[in-house]
């Protein structure tokens, strides 16, 4: 996204979901497929990432394609994230969407990723700690911690530069701690905040073929810039977890790196999205799962590295076996995202809970 604009787009309506998009044609639901394609396709970056850790050291190439991924991949999602946060104001109903999309998968998920670890890879030290995000767990804690935020963002005049000053602040800050990872939550902030700041008409601007032939030299660009940085870089900045302290550095280059890589991950996104087919394709349906993709992609990936697979099968580090890899875990995300999946997990993604809650006004009609 190249917007430099931090004017405050007018919140939309409160079920931005439900009913047609400024940005787009709708599909069934009113869902515009634009939005549903981009999730579908940044969640497959997000599994491929993940599956590339263990097996692209010994190749330059996928060291590169893993940098640049990890610059826009989480940014995208966060961006959209924010986006569809703008009409959030703390109503009763949001409230409640808020406990069970993402307070309740994240209690789910944290107690399994914790138990998994701790029976699969005999770590029995591993404890349950909702307040340590394990694993994936951490976006669903950020997302949460961001959208109570929002109305906190639309009252502030100049919301996107605080929200960058605040990130770079916790680049240089190691005693924030790791509870609810609040490293990760800062330093990826001004994303979610850009997503609230932009409007429909900026989506519109990626959508221009103008946009799509600019997104080849910059992601060309780009790659060529990892390729000759990759063996020198250090990782850990692109997993914003850790202070600039803590990766043994000095306190600055915390600062230059939150705008580096904003300024990057802001680019790239936009270039991405660029990319995004328009119109309802094959894989529009699974961007509505990509949540299961998400939490669910982890759990073979971490199979396989408990069981040490990566390391007794050395040739999957080779161009062939990282193609294989590669194939394979496009394939599992998007069947993990398909519509049979999703249903199937509802109970822990999308629970209603009406027994949870207290009837608003609004539900219990005129009084007679």
């Amino acid at each position: 996204m190249t917007t430099k604009t931090a004017v405050r787009a007018s919140p939309p309506p409160a079920r931005t979901t439900e009913r047609t998009t400024e940005a787009g044609a709708a599909g069934p639901a009113g869902r515009d497929p634009f939005f549903d394609n981009a999730k579908y396709v940044a969640i497959v970056l997000v599994a491929i990432a993940h599956a590339w850790e263990p097996v692209m050291d010994e190749n330059s190439v996928t060291r590169a394609l893993y940098l640049v991924v990890y610059t826009f991949h989480m940014p995208a999602f966060i961006v959209i994230s924010g986006y569809f946060s703008r009409g959030y104001t703390g109503k009763p109903h949001q409230i409640r969407r808020l406990v069970t999309g993402i307070a309740v998968p994240y209690v789910v998920f944290e107690i399994f990723y914790s138990l998994f670890h701790r029976y699969a890879d005999d770590a029995p030290e591993q404890q349950i700690s909702l307040l340590d995000p394990y694993y994936l767990t951490w976006f669903l804690a950020a997302l949460f911690i961001w959208r109570l935020t929002t109305p906190i963002w639309q009252q502030i005049r100049h919301p996107l530069p605080v929200s960058i000053v605040i990130a770079a602040l916790a680049s240089v800050t190691p005693d924030i701690g790791d509870d609810l990872n609040l490293q990760r939550v800062l330093q990826f902030l001004p994303f979610f905040v850009l997503g609230l700041v932009l409007g429909p008409e900026h989506f519109r601007l990626v959508r221009r073929r103008e946009a799509r032939l600019l997104a080849v030299p910059v992601f060309a660009g780009t790659l060529a810039l990892a390729y000759w940085i990759a063996p020198q870089v250090t990782l850990e900045w692109f997993y914003r977890n850790s202070s600039a302290q803590e990766l043994d550095m000095p306190w600055w280059t915390g600062m230059v790196m939150t705008l580096t890589l904003f300024g990057f991950g802001a680019l790239l996104t936009g270039a991405f999205l660029a990319w995004v087919p328009r119109r309802r394709t094959w894989c529009t349906a699974l961007g509505i799962g990509t949540i299961c993709g998400y939490l669910l992609h982890g759990v073979p990936l971490q199979a396989m590295e408990y069981a040490g697979v990566f390391e007794t099968y050395a040739w999957l580090s080779d161009p062939s076996g990282e193609i294989l890899v590669t194939v394979v875990t496009a394939v599992m995300v998007t069947l993990f995202c398909t519509p049979p999946v999703r249903r199937a997990l509802r109970w822990a993604t999308e629970p209603e809970m009406r027994w949870a809650f207290r009837r608003d006004a609004s539900e219990l009609g005129p009084r007679r």
